[in-house]
């Protein structure tokens, strides 16, 4: 019986409205979720782990300008205000960014974890040299044996904050950088197959449209409807334009993660690698037992930045002065970048041909501006490529917003379009 009704004018009529109310479902349906992916992408991106990574990658930059003040402090004595001013400023960054991270975290007990690691861990750092200080001081006041533990006391510091609290801030940002990847790499695969499903899904019920409409024109020898042929116009401009939105909710996923929120955190990454082997020049000048290490250390930060074949620090110095293009290996790009990191390296170099108070001099004077000027292009930089991530986040939930618009707004003309011009007819046979 069913068989049969189906072959009857009615039936035929309501099998083709059924098949063609199923494919236009199909299509509200996977416009909708791959809404809800791209809208989830953005917002973890955007708005949630995202600026978790930069707020922890900012906090490796803190920490490690922090202990670069408190050597800059211990080798400058009583010139020393500056570099205690700086160091208070960093504290309190560093007190920001982990409020910040602790807050982001949310219910992330592996994170809450070692944001209360680096708290603890922190506390001890700032009393090994708050008493390293202190005793700098005592030396300067006459007692010959204070500087000795002075400077043993910052070893206790440094490799505290070299060995614990730099790496578990760096692995905040790896934990935070990994579910950034994880949200674009689901966010951006369910888009892109959103869009072909949705092309597919329109195709079908725009041609179910046209099989109807040429149905009932045979049947009941009529022209083809106004109803059914506005109809058929919004499916076919709801398909195209939930496929061009997805198309674009592709683009603003990857422009925000690829092409900024990528080079945004490198930059951050490479600006504290940067301080950390600024610090290290400061390190060599106090610490004569360690300055075969320290200038090891900096040989190898430097070759991460901008690499070159070298096998020391005297060789890569020479190297890097006849890089030309701004293409290298590392993790610095552009020929503004290039030019500073050159002037760096060449100040560096003078720096080391010196000793004693002429060293120093070097240090706080052409040392410190070159590095200011490199660091100020890295800024630079990173402001552009932040600038770039808020627009994409931006039009990646404005173009959302268009498309929870044509949803409904769709919905409304098709089911009106595709009820007003086959209900008359149905009519006709009761």
């Amino acid at each position: 019986m069913m068989f049969l009704a189906r072959r009857t004018v009615p039936g035929r009529i309501k099998v083709i409205s059924s098949v063609t109310v199923a494919a236009l479902g199909l299509l509200f349906a996977t416009l909708a979720y791959g809404t809800a992916a791209a809208r989830e992408g953005l917002r973890v991106i955007g708005h949630d782990a995202g600026p978790q990574v930069v707020a922890t990658a900012g906090l490796y930059l803190g920490l490690s300008d922090m202990d670069a003040q408190v050597a800059n402090a211990l080798l400058l004595g009583d010139r020393r205000q500056d570099a205690l001013a700086r160091y208070e400023r960093r504290r309190a960054e560093v007190g920001s960014a982990l409020l910040q991270a602790h807050t982001l975290a949310g219910a992330d007990a592996a994170e809450r974890r070692t944001i209360a690691s680096v708290l603890e861990g922190l506390g001890r750092y700032e009393r090994l040299a708050a008493e390293a200080l202190l005793l700098s001081t005592l030396d300067t006041s006459g007692s010959p044996e204070s500087g000795d533990r002075a400077l043993a006391t910052y070893r206790q510091a440094t490799d505290l904050m070299t060995r614990e609290l730099l790496p578990q801030a760096y692995n905040l940002t790896l934990e935070s950088g990994t579910i950034v990847r994880h949200a674009y790499e689901e966010g951006h695969s369910t888009v892109v197959t959103v869009r072909l499903i949705a092309l597919l899904c329109g195709a079908l019920a725009l041609g179910c449209l046209v099989w109807l409409q040429i149905f009932l024109a045979r049947r009941f020898r009529r022209v083809f409807g106004l109803a059914l042929m506005a109809a058929s116009l919004a499916t076919a401009a709801c398909g195209i334009a939930g496929a061009v939105i997805m198309e674009r909710e592709a683009a603003s996923l990857a422009t925000a993660k690829r092409d900024s929120f990528d080079s945004v955190l490198t930059l951050a990454r490479a600006r504290a690698i940067s301080n950390s082997l600024h610090a290290d020049q400061s390190r060599y000048l106090l610490d004569g037992v360690r300055a075969d290490t320290y200038q090891h250390t900096f040989f190898d930060k430097s070759q991460s930045l901008v690499y070159v074949t070298a096998k020391n620090l005297p060789d890569y110095q020479r190297a890097v002065v006849s890089l030309k293009d701004g293409r290298f290996l590392g993790m610095l790009e552009g020929r503004d970048v290039t030019t500073a990191w050159q002037r760096f390296q060449q100040s560096d170099r003078s720096l080391r041909a010196q000793s004693g108070a002429s060293a120093i001099a070097t240090l706080t004077g052409p040392v410190r501006s070159a590095f200011d000027a490199y660091d100020a292009t890295l800024v630079r930089l990173a402001d552009q490529h932040r600038a770039t991530f808020a627009r994409a986040i931006a039009d990646g939930e404005g173009g959302l917003s268009g498309l929870w618009t044509l949803i409904p707004a769709g919905i409304a003309v098709i089911a009106g379009g595709v009820l007003a011009g086959v209900w008359p007819r149905l009519k006709e046979y009761r």
